[in-house]
């Protein structure tokens, strides 16, 4: 017992119980705290939450400061927010307590160049109370970031790095397909996109993971977003989209050097979408085509890789990580 992994599961929104699930199936870690906002949640025992047939022994509160006070903890797994502005508090009170983060926040997977401010201010405190905070998830953190820079390890040399991620959201979960606007008419859409509700948070920190590990020196990224207008009548669980209507999202960031573009990440997720792929083109030497045919299911990979990557977080050097300094996560059972 005394050699299990000591885990706090910090935000048990959907992604959140879905990693409770993960972290209950595992034999080296042992939860030991539980946190959430949501008064409908305080007081339930997180196994019943997660779905487990029998009681963990372990019961939601709504206080981190007394939690992380009270338990022995050596990591803390933070679902909680995208927003980098909104969970920089929740870390830097975690840090306090000397305990390790790994977080699903896709803007703190590399901010050192969006956000340097709120970085050096993690970095820092991280230091100070020798622990390690890591953001990681499917995307940003794998498929659109670290697995094309591990492709680039074979190649002599690189000229431009193009990552595509096409989902079908039709079998996702409500919260994701309203995400990406499914259902909205395009005018409601633009809105969204104008007030910075509605966009796939962490392109841009993709870009400048690869530029930066590669040593390109971008002079400027763009993050274009546009509607997917449905064309005939789609009926999902959930939603009955109108022809005319919006049924997805398609997001392009751009990274350039020189005037020249260098990096291309081709985000496109909406219901009923035809070729659901994922895909890696290098041009180089060699060139590079890897698809994986279908995709790989977001929410599944999110969660493993935020299990998989406990270890490797706890052993890491103290300070803020990336997902490019940090050593290989891989399965560990």
């Amino acid at each position: 017992m005394d050699n299990k992994i000591r885990v706090v599961q910090y935000g048990l929104g959907p992604i959140g119980k879905k990693i409770t699930q993960y972290l209950l199936e595992r034999d080296s870690v042992r939860i030991v705290g539980a946190i959430d906002s949501d008064p409908a949640k305080l007081g339930l025992d997180i196994g019943e939450l997660a779905g487990s047939p029998v009681p963990y022994g372990v019961c939601i509160t709504d206080n981190p400061k007394t939690l992380l006070s009270k338990v022995d903890a050596d990591i803390v797994v933070l679902t909680t927010t995208s927003s980098l502005e909104n969970i920089k508090s929740q870390i830097i009170e975690i840090v306090s307590f000397g305990i390790n983060i790994v977080s699903t926040c896709e803007e703190l997977s590399h901010p050192w160049l969006t956000n340097p401010e709120i970085a050096d201010e993690i970095d820092v405190a991280a230091k100070m109370n020798d622990v390690s905070v890591l953001a990681t998830g499917i995307n940003p953190g794998f498929l659109m970031d670290f697995l094309p820079l591990v492709m680039t390890g074979i190649c002599r040399n690189v000229k431009k790095v193009t990552v595509e991620r096409i989902q079908n959201a039709q079998f996702r979960r409500k919260p994701f397909q309203k995400k990406i606007g499914a259902g909205l008419t395009v005018e409601q859409f633009n809105d969204k996109v104008k007030e910075g509700t509605l966009r796939h948070v962490g392109l841009t920190e993709s870009i400048h993971m690869i530029g930066h590990k590669i040593g390109w020196k971008l002079e400027k990224t763009e993050d274009i977003i546009n509607p997917i207008i449905a064309t005939d009548k789609v009926v999902t669980t959930d939603l009955t989209i109108e022809p005319g209507k919006v049924r997805g999202v398609s997001q392009i960031g751009r990274g350039y050097v020189e005037s020249r573009e260098v990096i291309t990440l081709v985000f496109k997720a909406s219901i009923g979408e035809p070729d659901p792929h994922d895909r890696i083109i290098i041009e180089g030497t060699p060139d590079i085509d890897m698809t994986i045919k279908d995709g790989i299911n977001g929410d599944i990979a999110t969660c493993a890789i935020t299990v998989n990557a406990i270890p490797a977080v706890i052993k890491a050097p103290a300070g803020l990580r990336t997902m490019s300094n940090i050593e290989t996560i891989s399965y560990s059972c």
